[in-house]
């Protein structure tokens, strides 16, 4: 057994807010597990191509669109989305606030990656996602 405080890890900017990778690759487990920030009033295109995704909302409020922009979810506390076919997909931050979730990785990530965000495009993470 093992604790680790959301306090003992980094905040690692990614673009349109933040993530705290609080369980990684390292651990052991099998999974990764983040505390992400989407700043209000943000969107990032995001699509991860190694990793399955699952966000569940813990404060806030926000949205997430599929990748031809035809279907908008809300997000709110007590919400899951699940990335099951490593989607590409649109993360809002609400208008008036942000949007707090937890994410899990699998397979985890190393928690050093970094989001590409390009214009026109889906973002991924760098070289070290594999």
């Amino acid at each position: 057994m093992f604790i680790r405080s959301i306090d003992d890890v980094p905040k690692i900017e990614w673009g349109q807010g933040t993530s705290q990778r609080i369980l990684t690759k390292k651990d052991g487990m099998g999974f990764a597990v983040a505390h992400t920030v989407v700043r209000k009033g943000t969107e990032a295109a995001l699509q991860y191509r190694h990793h399955l995704e699952a966000c569940y909302c813990i404060g806030g409020r926000g949205y997430v669109l599929t990748a031809d922009r035809q279907t908008r979810f809300e997000i709110t506390p007590g919400v899951i989305y699940v990335l099951d076919e490593h989607d590409a997909h649109y993360l809002q931050g609400g208008e008036d606030e942000d949007l707090i979730l937890v994410s899990i990785f699998n397979p985890p990530i190393n928690g050093d990656e970094a989001h590409e965000l390009v214009e026109g495009g889906f973002s991924s993470y760098g070289p070290t996602e594999d």
